[in-house]
């Protein structure tokens, strides 16, 4: 891997790891910033456990926490993908990539400039091509998801989750006070309607449907009233999908793949 190949990538939850591992696979070295609290519901399957756990490995990718842009490039050329507590992607300043990836899926832009490295590409809601960066690609699922857009947005964040077995915003839990959450279950039980999975400073969180707990925060969390929690799929036979990348994630990175080639191709690098 060559360091004029590098990408940085903003954020390493779950949706980014698709984007990583994706980018990892086709040869480029990549590094990520997180902050230092990553709030991943999807954990066993978010390259950004590593922040809390040292090391986290998601399918054939392995993530390892670093301190300092030194210690990142010994993790790249271990075969390894860094991650760095640098929610301003302060390592800007130190390391010049032919690629920034926004991949925090914040809703809205956290950060994000074109013109910050030769190509810039931001995934979903909050951001416009060839405004906040060069490239938006559509994270809504649907007929639009993964597309590349050059102008204009992606599609407007509608707060409601995609439709799995009929099930929609059922599907994910919200915390409905603020507090520190307890875990009494842990993802991949399966879960009954009304059965507490957790609870935030002693009052119980419940499953909101029949199903499998595929996502839920890491114990211990402070969370704020109405922040995201847990996610139960009603689909009983899809246990394994918990462990692996979604379909989702993999399409969005093939898309952020196809997306650094083609804007290469405009404007060469030597690859």
């Amino acid at each position: 891997m060559k360091k004029s190949h590098l990408i940085v990538v903003r954020g390493a939850g779950d949706m980014a790891t698709g984007t990583i591992q994706k980018l990892m696979r086709s040869g480029f070295p990549v590094i990520c910033t997180e902050i230092s609290k990553p709030s991943a519901i999807r954990r066993y399957v978010a390259l950004s456990e590593a922040v809390y756990e040292k090391s986290w490995t998601v399918e054939d990718i392995t993530a390892v926490h670093v301190k300092s842009v030194s210690e990142a490039w010994i993790a790249v050329e271990s075969g390894k993908v860094p991650i760095i507590v640098d929610p301003n992607c302060n390592i800007l300043n130190e390391v010049k990539p032919m690629a920034v990836v926004d991949a925090i899926l914040a809703k809205k832009n956290l950060g994000m400039k074109r013109g910050i490295a030769p190509i810039t590409i931001a995934l979903g809601p909050g951001f416009t091509a060839g405004v906040d960066a060069d490239m938006v690609v559509e994270t809504m699922r649907g007929h639009n998801l993964g597309r590349i857009i050059m102008e204009d947005s992606a599609m407007p964040n509608t707060g409601i989750p995609g439709i799995i077995s009929g099930f929609g915003k059922e599907r994910v839990i919200h915390a409905s006070s603020a507090g520190t959450i307890h875990n009494v279950k842990k993802i991949g039980d399966t879960v009954i309607k009304g059965e507490t999975i957790a609870t935030i400073d002693r009052q119980p969180v419940l499953a909101s449907l029949d199903g499998i707990l595929r996502g839920l925060i890491r114990d211990g969390y402070e969370v704020t009233k109405g922040f995201k929690i847990a996610d139960i799929d009603p689909r009983n036979e899809v246990k394994s999908n918990c462990f692996t990348i979604s379909d989702k994630a993999r399409c969005i990175g093939g898309s952020v793949l196809e997306g650094i080639l083609m804007l290469h191709k405009k404007a060469p690098r030597a690859l």
